[in-house]
């Protein structure tokens, strides 16, 4: 039931963290920001409801799955530094590419430190929840299927977002 419970607030974040992404987006092309890499976006939709899906196949499969408390622990933390960069960014943060051309780079937060705070939040979300759980094979195949995808979007967002300067 822990382990449901645990599944639960996870998908709920996911779900509140859509809809705020979605109505930043909105706003940012009302105000005329263009969106790169559209294309790719839709994998990554498949490939966090897969793995949602994945982890909660295994806990339905696996009544009273053992929790691996430490690695729930790394996902807390996680998840603050999820909240920090969604704080950053602010009206900016969307789970797409959409930069408005001549506006500055934000560096607060995490940015002031690391240029992709969040690909490496996610890097580590993807593999960190699925092994608290007992789930090895799914935390390797969406990982794996993960950096793929990240590798591919860093690259587009370098390029989208190259010729802004840094405030």
């Amino acid at each position: 039931m822990i382990a449901w419970t645990i599944f639960a607030l996870v998908v709920a974040q996911r779900l509140v963290e859509a809809v705020y992404a979605e109505r930043n987006a909105r706003r940012l092309l009302a105000r005329g920001a263009r969106e790169i890499g559209r294309s790719h976006y839709p994998l990554f939709i498949v490939l966090h409801i897969a793995w949602l899906a994945a982890i909660a196949l295994y806990l339905y499969r696996s009544p009273d799955p053992r929790i691996h408390w430490w690695f729930i622990g790394i996902f807390a933390l996680l998840q603050l530094a999820r909240i920090s960069v969604i704080f950053s960014l602010g009206p900016y943060w969307t789970t797409r590419i959409i930069t408005i051309p001549g506006l500055p780079l934000i560096r607060s937060g995490l940015y002031r430190f690391l240029r992709h705070p969040n690909y490496i939040i996610v890097i580590g979300e993807i593999a960190v929840l699925p092994l608290a759980f007992g789930q090895i094979g799914v935390a390797a195949i969406f990982s794996a299927l993960n950096l793929l995808l990240i590798a591919y979007r860093v690259n587009q967002e370098d390029r989208a977002l190259g010729s802004r300067r840094i405030l």
